[in-house]
């Protein structure tokens, strides 16, 4: 069977990349980890080289992962139902303590051991460790659902200047010992803004943000935070869709120089985003 490109076509890519690289070399870039991609193991796979590759030629990877369809999948074995209002999962005592096991326990080292097997160097942390998030209460109706009040950035850049590829659960605690469980793509959005990231990586299972979003034709590639807010008051972003835009928004005054919602389900969409013309998702930008 023939190589399906020619070592000349390999060597045109690899040209083609090197601008970019260049670009990102040296500089912060945080991905947000979850969805499809998460789960599905041949996504999963390609997310961690992706990420290895990046390591390789000199970009500081963070990686911020969630972990939501574990937690459920955890519960139901533990005979706990999960509840969730407006998107967030009511997290009483017991299950703080089943969402710390999961995403800081199995989930966060399996993407450790996944890093590692692919030839990169990377250390596990959760929020908590450190003091990186600190958290009050964020609804008293929602138990130990967190709040962000602080990042703290040092163990984050300790291991980044030790050429380390951080991978973080989004757990946090309080001054008093609470835990609490934070939403992901909140924990990711401050993480990049603290440490002034080149750019944040939104992983979706969307194409990105949809004039109609039932059509994936309707990809806008590139938006403001001026026109995100006239596509709010229109009714373009809706449903899921405000958290996420709203996070975006969040890094970008915080920050970091652009975002990206990206689908996480396309293959290596993160070499597509940061090292082709061609890009991945809708870039949101301050203007």
């Amino acid at each position: 069977m023939q190589n399906e490109f020619s070592n000349m076509e390999r060597a045109e890519v690899l040209t083609a990349a090197l601008p970019y690289i260049k670009k990102y070399s040296g500089k912060t870039v945080v991905v947000k980890y979850g969805g499809n991609a998460m789960v599905n193991e041949q996504l999963k796979q390609q997310v961690m080289e992706d990420i290895v590759l990046l390591w390789l030629i000199g970009v500081k990877v963070v990686l911020v992962h969630g972990g939501g369809p574990e937690i459920s999948q955890t519960m139901k074995k533990l005979g706990k139902e999960s509840v969730f209002v407006d998107g967030l999962r009511v997290t009483d005592k017991e299950t703080v303590d089943i969402v710390q096991m999961v995403l800081a326990g199995r989930v966060n080292k399996t993407l450790v051991n996944l890093l590692q097997i692919k030839g990169g160097h990377a250390v596990g942390l959760c929020g908590i460790d450190g003091g990186i998030i600190e958290a009050k209460t964020k609804d008293e109706a929602l138990g130990y659902v967190g709040e962000i009040t602080k990042i703290r950035t040092q163990p984050i850049t300790d291991l980044l200047e030790k050429n380390y590829i951080p991978v973080i659960s989004t757990i946090a605690s309080d001054r008093q010992g609470n835990t609490f469980n934070i939403n992901g793509d909140t924990a990711a959005a401050y993480i990049a803004g603290a440490l002034g990231a080149e750019r944040l990586i939104m992983m979706t299972d969307i194409a990105g943000l949809l004039m109609d979003k039932d059509d994936p034709s309707t990809l806008i590639p590139v938006v403001t935070i001026s026109e995100a807010k006239k596509l709010y008051e229109d009714g373009v972003i809706s449903g899921g869709m405000i958290p996420k835009v709203d996070c975006c928004i969040d890094a970008l005054n915080h920050g970091v120089n652009n975002v990206v919602i990206m689908d996480g389900r396309i293959p290596h969409s993160i070499l597509m985003e940061l090292l082709t013309d061609e890009g991945a998702g809708t870039m949101v930008m301050k203007g």
